[in-house]
C-alpha cells in the first residue's frame, strides 16, 4: 500500500463536499502539474490511502482520509472548453492529464495543522513541510503516515 496527500481549498472542494457526493466518491480532477500527474497516473493504486489537506484557508491542515477507488485515467475536464481545467493541447487520443477517484473514509478527530506538522522533527523529510513545496498531490512515507495518525 502507498500513502498520499491531496491538497484542496475547502471552499472549492473540501471534505464536506466529498461527504455529500453520491457514495462519498468523486474524481480528483484539475491537476495541472506534470509531477503530480505522474504520481496519479503511475503511482496510485486502488486501495491506497491519502490524507485530505485543506489549503489556502485560515487554518491549513490535514482534515481526513480518503481511499483511491479508481486508478489513474484521462482527466476529461481537459477536453471540455466549458470547464476551468480545459487544456487545448490535451488530446483524448493522447491525454496529457490524469485523475483518480477518491472515496471518503473518515474525518480526523481534529485538524492537524501545518504549523503543528512543522514542529515535529520526525516529519522533516515530508514534502508537505518542505519550504516552497506547492504540489497539490504528494507521496507520504509510511513512517510519516503512522506518526501523523498518532497525533490525532
Amino acid at each position: 500500500m502507498n500513502y498520499w496527500l491531496f491538497k484542496s481549498e475547502p471552499d472549492v472542494f473540501g471534505i464536506d463536499h466529498l461527504m455529500k457526493m453520491p457514495k462519498r466518491t468523486e474524481h480528483w480532477d484539475g491537476v495541472r502539474n506534470y509531477q503530480a500527474r505522474n504520481m496519479m497516473r503511475d503511482g496510485m493504486r486502488k486501495g491506497d490511502l491519502a490524507f485530505l489537506y485543506h489549503s489556502n484557508c485560515a487554518e491549513p491542515g490535514i482534515v481526513g482520509i480518503v481511499e483511491i477507488v479508481r486508478e489513474g485515467y484521462p482527466d476529461f475536464t481537459a477536453f471540455d472548453p466549458d470547464t476551468k481545467y480545459f487544456d487545448p493541447k490535451s488530446d483524448p487520443d493522447n491525454p496529457r492529464w490524469y485523475m483518480v477517484d477518491v472515496k471518503f473514509k473518515r474525518r480526523l478527530e481534529r485538524t492537524i495543522t501545518l504549523a503543528e506538522l512543522k514542529e515535529h522533527p520526525e516529519l522533516e523529510g515530508m514534502p508537505l513541510v518542505r519550504k516552497g513545496n506547492r504540489l497539490s498531490v504528494m507521496p507520504v512515507a509510511p513512517e510519516h503516515w503512522e506518526f501523523i495518525l498518532g497525533l490525532e
